[in-house]
């Protein structure tokens, strides 16, 4: 892939193999793998609802920016509709335009069912992106996938920074704060993780992480 941003490893500031997640960057491909079969059933089941209720595909791809600057279509279940959108054909993904995100609101007018609500709050939208971790696009923990539109309008001198490490399904913002967050504490949360990006980090981030989720504290 051709990456957006000229990144080598001299402008991302590496000295040698000094990568501090190298190694958990080298054995997340084969945990997502298991993990993948692992939440299959619930994966189909949510994926099937979707598509039932929305009467669209399950499944929406957006561009962000990845590691490195490589282009990432992330995939995401669908959880916002409007009634008057047309209908998709009998597609698996759709594909959606790039933009830049407004900071999310409780009770979205687009999020028209109590199962889209559930699966926001309790981050099941977000299960398809274990697919990126097993193809090595994403990591279970790092800076949230963005957008170019976010890149230019709030990261400017931190790009590089943040594209520095893979993005991830759950970073420092989803453990203090999530939905709450505006999206310039988001970046910081995100340059703060990129700067000090250890394994100490990683695990400490991925365990506050499970209660998170599981109490659906913070999502909307």
């Amino acid at each position: 892939m051709t990456p957006v941003f000229p990144i080598d490893n001299a402008t991302l500031g590496y000295r040698g193999t000094g990568d501090p997640l190298g190694w958990i960057y080298r054995v997340e491909p084969i945990v997502a793998s298991f993990a993948l079969v692992a939440t299959l059933p619930v994966t189909l089941a949510v994926g099937i609802t979707i598509a039932l209720l929305s009467r669209r595909s399950p499944l929406i791809r957006h561009t962000r920016v990845g590691w490195r600057g490589a282009p990432l279509g992330m995939l995401k279940f669908r959880t916002m509709w409007n009634s008057d959108m047309p209908r998709a054909r009998a597609l698996l993904i759709e594909d959606v335009a790039d933009a830049v995100p407004h900071s999310k609101v409780k009770r979205d007018p687009r999020v028209r069912s109590r199962f889209a609500a559930l699966c926001r709050r309790y981050s099941l939208d977000e299960l398809p992106q274990i697919y990126h971790v097993a193809r090595g696009e994403m990591s279970f923990v790092g800076p949230r996938p963005i957008t170019r539109g976010e890149l230019d309008t709030y990261y400017g001198p931190y790009t590089f920074e943040v594209l520095s490490l893979r993005p991830g399904i759950t970073g420092l913002w989803q453990i203090l704060g999530r939905s709450r967050l505006n999206h310039l504490r988001r970046r910081r949360l995100d340059v703060l993780l990129a700067r000090r990006a250890s394994p100490h980090l990683y695990f400490r981030i991925l365990l506050r992480s499970i209660p998170k989720v599981l109490g659906g504290h913070d999502a909307y």
